[in-house]
């Protein structure tokens, strides 16, 4: 809307501007209550919005421990009493304990050639091509472009057919480098053999020095086990074993159930369902001490009193032989003592307590879904409930403006008309008494 132009003063001597802004403040001040009404519902979609992404992570974290097959209830520990014997158990394995003796460690297969050669020498006989010969496997007739050791080493690792060519300097020989090939299979295993020669089968660099491939052996109660490597995958069912590049020896493996990995998914799964607690806690605290954003809100307090009621089984019976309970203060606690004991008593069913479709940790996913469903959920339509109130309110506000700019407008023609009304009644006194002195004048 067009303004209205004002004489701030000019006749009456008063601050007119500042007399039209302080009526103006008392005109706003309804508008001023709606202004501080959004700040108070910005205030509450925010802490709303805070704790649903709060309790979409304590779903998903209940979701996670819900399923034994993915959760951490399904783990295994196991442990060696050796470094150089290395165990690791699945879901698969059994519970139990067991002595390895190593019998060998996997080995690959070596060709170290005698002859020592510089880098540029030709090695490959009267041709420039090597043959590499394999059990089971089509001979490999490796080229090079002139013969020379440096190049044949090249070649050999340039073709990967499962053999690696190293140069070792033993000296020098008037002046220049030495070098003996050493060729081994990337693989370990006693079927890993190979041969090198020349083009027509003939020895390469006056001979070789062979230590064979092997396969690695462990035994378990009398019982053997070989491997091509020393990985030993599945010995026993979900066990994995594997040996160092130096064992010897027996080691003692055992595989049991995780109780302190158990203990510690539970406590933390109970942390994050108090951390929740302890938001819905603060948002509607009503006391003169403290006052919550979302003070005495009937919705959170029931999102709080559903997820306290997890505690108790559709059985009727409750957490508390597993180490949680609800204290006076509405929070949950973890005894990692008690669940210790009962573990200890009975994994499957302290397991079965937490887990499965109608578990500790199901249950708490389901009352936490149902308040931050981002369709329906109770915390949801709450959100949506207040950013309504939000849009009403600034639309009231936009409305407001046009009422206070209107008013603006006629408090300014007002005091503009009162201004020239001054004005011209100033004139009119200055030329009364103008003529009032003329008169006197003329009469002495």
């Amino acid at each position: 809307m067009a303004g209205t132009s004002s004489i701030g003063g000019l006749a009456s001597g008063l601050d007119t501007a500042s007399i039209i802004n302080q009526l103006m403040t008392l005109e706003a001040a309804s508008q001023t209550k709606l202004k501080t009404q959004v700040t108070t519902e910005q205030g509450k979609v925010t802490a709303l919005q805070k704790l649903n992404t709060a309790l979409q992570a304590l779903a998903t974290a209940g979701k996670d421990m819900a399923v034994p097959t993915t959760g951490t209830w399904s783990t295994l520990k196991a442990t060696s009493s050796s470094t150089g014997v290395a165990i690791t158990a699945t879901s698969a394995a059994t519970p139990g304990a067991f002595t390895v003796t190593v019998g060998q460690t996997a080995l690959t297969h070596q060709v170290a050639f005698t002859d020592a050669h510089a880098k540029t020498d030709v090695v490959t006989g009267a041709t420039t091509s090597v043959v590499l010969k394999r059990s089971g496997e089509a001979d490999l007739q490796v080229d090079t472009a002139n013969g020379t050791l440096e190049e044949l080493a090249g070649a050999i690792n340039a073709a990967d057919a499962g053999v690696r060519a190293t140069l070792v300097r033993t000296g020098s020989s008037g002046g220049v480098d030495q070098y003996r090939l050493l060729v081994e299979s990337t693989a370990t295993g006693a079927s890993q053999d190979f041969e090198l020669t020349d083009s027509t089968g003939a020895a390469l660099l006056g001979g070789t020095t062979v230590r064979a491939g092997r396969d690695a052996s462990i035994s378990i109660g009398g019982i053997t086990a070989t491997s091509t490597s020393n990985t030993f995958a599945d010995v026993v069912p979900g066990v994995t074993i594997t040996l160092g590049a130096s064992a010897t020896g027996t080691a003692d493996l055992t595989v049991a159930r995780d109780a302190d990995g158990q203990s510690a998914a539970a406590k933390g799964f109970v942390d994050q369902l108090n951390a929740v607690l302890t938001q819905i806690g603060t948002l509607t605290s009503n006391t003169p001490e403290a006052r919550g954003t979302l003070a005495g809100d009937s919705t959170l307090r029931r999102v709080a009193g559903a997820l306290q009621d997890t505690i108790y089984p559709p059985d009727g019976t409750s957490m508390a032989k597993y180490g949680i309970q609800v204290d006076r203060y509405g929070k949950v606690t973890f005894d990692p003592k008690k669940f210790a004991e009962s573990y200890a008593a009975d994994p499957v069913a302290t397991a079965a307590a937490f887990t499965g479709p109608t578990g500790f940790a199901a249950r708490v996913q389901k009352v936490a879904e149902a308040a931050s469903d981002k369709y329906d959920g109770t915390v949801t339509a709450a959100i949506t409930t207040h950013t309504s109130t939000i849009t009403r309110l600034n639309a009231s506000i936009e409305r407001w403006d046009d009422r206070l700019e209107l008013r603006r407008q006629t408090l300014e023609r007002q005091y503009t008309a009162l201004e020239t009304a001054l004005s011209q009644l100033n004139s009119q006194s200055t030329w009364l008494t103008s003529q009032l002195d003329s008169l006197s004048a003329s009469t002495q």
